[in-house]
């Protein structure tokens, strides 16, 4: 037998509530509304007039309940069509009630309850106590909730927009996925909607509040006529009955929408959190037992005047009083910032302080420990052999040199390298230097004091004696010679330099090289500073509202690290604050602003004046290429397979050697869309390759072709299938 297939279960909306309320939920409310719109033309006996009032109170008592409960306001977004119904609802038994008290002189006990219990029989009462409630409905906490939800209804539709653009960025950039940003914007959507429907649900309210005056003054007069001119009654007896019907109809009206309009209020003026009203409240009253001693005290102290009773103050003074000392006992989150406080902390100390006098302060750390856990942020350590060099008195100028360098780094590159310590090794090489990062070795070379370094960079076949070697930053053929060697070797076109030279030329290319780990957070600021006693309106806007210290760290970073130099800070600075709000995430921050940038640094890379010579990539390729770009929170990558990464390097490889035979930078011209994630994926073999965008080229600078990177051959049939 093939089985039956049935319905997919319903998912539980209420857990414990009746299936049957749940699936048909939607013609129990239809039902509803249709049952009110009856109520405005049916009359009905006054038994059923108290179940129906009783109701409209139960359901006002209950929205006031679920809205203490609510963590989010959103959440309860079906508030302004109760309010709607709930209006709409009041007003049917409105019109129930006049119905029976004008045709029957009576309508229920509840009114009549209302009518004698409450104000005791007087009307006079009565209608003060109907007119107060309306005051207070009306003009304090409707005016006051209508104005709130206008307000954020205004502010959210306003930050609708940028609320979005934030989702795609983040979507963009890889930090959410789909489902995520989905989430996200139909969150944004309900806040919006449900401010923006609370704003017009006020005005019901306020509408329900004249109508509730209107109605009780057409009770009271339209029922005096009736009493005197068809049941016979007398001035005083009319007067009396139906004044205090409509009176006690008013109240019984004017109660629920009182609770109904706090429930509004309350949930307008309510921020979102994880936890309901209550807890919320008690967490920020309670969080400060100080202020509750002080109120103790304070209500003491208005029980000592002349004339007041002393029992109400003195007690609830004490209980405050009371409660407040108590309270870190059962609120452990409670904060106490007194000089209590601040006692039981310093005895604290002194407890935790063996052998240490009270009060006295923590000893500070010891010189030689210190000094061993202090790191020296850049560092160039030399063998024995070198240490003339870095000698004043012996003629060396290392020092001097290496300020040199920073100088020049801080004035071409906008870079604050920090003090350089120089110190010697005695487990290098007599002749060995090295450079540290952190305590990381980031170069090493062996010069020799007291000799020259000739490089053959014109081609000389003319041999030189001394002893053969690799120039360090360059890798470039050249051989130590004697101070004897040195005016031939210049007069047969070797270049020729000093120990001290080539150390200094090594110590610029490391510090160009690892600039981007040179910039921390305290250099930010530092550089930050300088740029806000120019531009402080600048600096304002951008921090820290739009973003952070890290954020531009890790900007200024990805610039270094591809040799962009940062000089033209406030133009960054610029193009952070500009493209801040369209996303955070700093590798595309960094690519934004590099093409604000492109004026600036597309020089070093021309052959002559607005003419940049370098290599393109085939449109097939670089569209595969594009298809590759992985894109993650933290990292923008090119994942290759084998065989066209190798093809791709082995291509760049013979272009950059022609480009580079008459001296010229290596530069690969490619689109705006796969240059970061190219330029890290040639970095480690290609370090020295500049991989540029159209889009940051100036407008009058033009492209020479030098040669164009093909794709494999197949690869193009997958492409066209693709």
């Amino acid at each position: 037998m093939s089985a039956v297939p049935q319905s997919p279960a319903l998912p539980s909306v209420l857990p414990g509530f009746p299936q049957v309320f749940q699936r048909r939920a939607d013609l129990i409310f239809t039902a509803a509304l249709f049952a009110t719109v009856l109520l405005l033309i049916v009359p009905v006996p006054s038994i059923v007039l108290d179940l129906l009032l009783a109701v409209s109170l139960g359901i006002s008592l209950l929205v006031l309940m679920v809205i203490i409960y609510v963590k989010d306001p959103p959440e309860f977004s079906a508030f302004p069509t109760i309010l709607l119904g709930f209006t709409l609802y009041r007003l049917a038994l409105n019109i129930c009630s006049t119905r029976l008290i004008l045709t029957q002189g009576e309508a229920g006990r509840v009114i009549d309850s209302f009518g004698h219990f409450v104000i005791q029989g007087n009307y006079i009462v009565g209608f003060v106590v109907f007119i107060i409630l309306v005051l207070i409905n009306f003009v304090v906490i409707t005016k006051g909730a209508g104005r709130i939800a206008e307000v954020s209804a205004r502010f959210t539709l306003d930050a609708l927009p940028g609320k979005q653009m934030a989702i795609d960025a983040e979507l963009n950039a890889g930090v959410i996925d789909e489902a995520t940003a989905t989430a996200r914007r139909v969150k944004v959507q309900k806040e919006a909607d449900f401010y923006g429907a609370m704003d017009g649900a006020s005005k019901f309210v306020r509408g329900d509040a004249i109508a509730g005056i209107l109605i009780t003054l057409v009770n009271i007069l339209g029922g005096f006529a009736i009493g005197v001119f068809q049941m016979g009654l007398s001035l005083p007896e009319s007067l009396q009955k139906f004044t205090l019907l409509s009176i006690g109809d008013g109240l019984i009206s004017q109660i629920p929408a009182l609770i109904v309009s706090v429930a509004a209020g309350v949930l307008v003026t309510r921020a979102s959190e994880n936890t309901n009203l209550g807890v919320q409240i008690a967490r920020q009253i309670f969080r400060y037992p100080r202020a509750l001693k002080m109120v103790g005290a304070m209500l003491a102290t208005f029980g000592l005047m002349p004339g007041m009773p002393m029992l109400p103050f003195f007690a609830l003074g004490g209980c405050t009083y009371y409660v407040g000392r108590r309270m870190k006992e059962f609120y452990p989150d409670a904060l106490d910032t007194g000089p209590t406080a601040a006692a039981a902390g310093a005895k604290g100390a002194a407890r935790g302080a063996a052998g240490a006098k009270a009060g006295a302060p923590a000893p500070a750390i010891p010189d030689d420990f210190r000094r061993a856990i202090e790191q020296d942020t850049f560092a160039v350590e030399v063998g024995f052999g070198l240490l003339a060099l870095a000698d004043e008195k012996r003629g060396g100028d290392l020092l001097a040199r290496i300020t040199g360098v920073r100088k020049s780094l801080a004035r071409e590159r906008g870079l604050i390298v920090p003090p350089i310590s120089v110190r010697d090794n005695l487990e290098l090489e007599t002749n060995d230097y090295r450079f540290l990062l952190r305590g990381k070795p980031v170069g090493r070379a062996r010069v020799f004091a007291g000799r020259w370094m000739a490089m053959n960079v014109s081609g000389s076949r003319v041999a030189l004696r001394g002893t053969p070697c690799k120039e360090p930053v360059f890798g470039l053929d050249a051989v130590w010679i004697e101070d004897a060697e040195r005016k031939a070797a210049e007069l047969n076109g070797y270049t020729v330099v000093d120990a001290a030279s080539v150390i200094i030329t090594h110590l610029a290319e490391v510090l160009k090289t690892n600039a981007h780990l040179l910039v921390g957070r305290q250099d930010v600021q530092t550089l930050v500073d300088h740029v806000k006693a120019a531009h402080p309106a600048l600096v304002a806007e951008l921090l820290p509202d739009l973003v952070n210290l890290g954020v531009i760290q890790r900007v200024l970073q990805n610039l270094l690290r591809e040799g962009v130099p940062v000089v033209s800070l406030p133009v960054i600075l610029e193009g952070i604050a500009d493209f801040a709000p369209v996303t955070k995430n700093p590798d595309e921050l960094s690519e934004l602003v590099r093409r604000r940038l492109g004026l600036y640094f597309i020089g070093e890379y021309e052959t002559r004046p607005g003419l940049v010579r370098a290599l393109t990539l085939d449109p097939r390729l670089e569209q595969l290429l594009a298809s590759k770009v992985h894109r993650s929170p933290g990292e923008i990558s090119l994942a290759l397979d084998p065989v066209l990464g190798r093809h791709l390097l082995d291509q760049l490889a013979r272009g950059t050697a022609k480009l580079t035979e008459g001296g010229g930078p290596a530069v690969v011209v490619v689109g705006t869309e796969v240059r970061l994630a190219l330029r890290r994926f040639l970095e480690p073999s290609f370090p020295r390759l500049a991989v540029v965008a159209y889009q940051e080229l100036p407008p009058a600078t033009e492209v020479e072709n030098a040669g164009i990177i093909t794709a494999p051959v197949p690869a193009a049939p997958a492409l066209r299938a693709a």
